[in-house]
């Protein structure tokens, strides 16, 4: 956990910095500052966690099924890749939005509150509560349907309001 965490805030760091480099640029007029911020905004979209909670949840579906060293390979090599990939996304976004909030832009930290940033805390916390699902017999079977559910979902619902 506490690898995350730091992990997140360098993350979360870093991408402020460059933000704020791209926006100073960009406000005394040079073009290069608005393709810094124009990529950096290019990640930072709280839609791009459905496809990845997708296969995320399609992962942890098999690792309730498979034996434990095929779970295992399925937990180093699919699970925990996403994992970290939600952690650096999340970072980058949060990074830029504060950065900008620091540039006067007050309103962009509001962007935090898209619901769908509720597919990054649902891949985060199933990570870390993994362990216990593998160990407990009903929970595999129940978390089983619970992920397959997820997939589905995450894959074939439009999640629009």
């Amino acid at each position: 956990m506490s690898k995350a965490l730091t992990s997140f805030a360098l993350v979360a760091v870093l991408t402020a910095l460059l933000m704020a480099l791209s926006l100073a640029v960009a406000r005394h007029g040079y073009p290069y500052g608005a393709i810094g911020v124009r990529r950096l905004d290019g990640i930072a979209d709280a839609s791009v966690f459905i496809p990845i909670a997708a296969v995320y949840f399609f992962s942890a579906m098999l690792m309730m099924i498979l034996p434990i060293r095929a779970a295992g390979i399925v937990l180093t090599h699919a699970a925990d890749a996403l994992f970290w990939t939600v952690i650096a996304l999340f970072a980058t976004i949060v990074g830029c939005l504060v950065a900008r909030w620091a540039f006067g832009q007050g309103s962009a930290v509001w962007a935090l509150l898209n619901w769908r940033f509720l597919f990054a805390a649902a891949i985060v916390g199933c990570h870390f509560v993994m362990n216990e699902l593998r160990r407990n017999v009903l929970l595999r079977s129940l978390f089983f349907v619970v992920f397959a559910a997820a997939t589905l979902a995450c894959l074939f619902w439009s999640f629009t309001l």
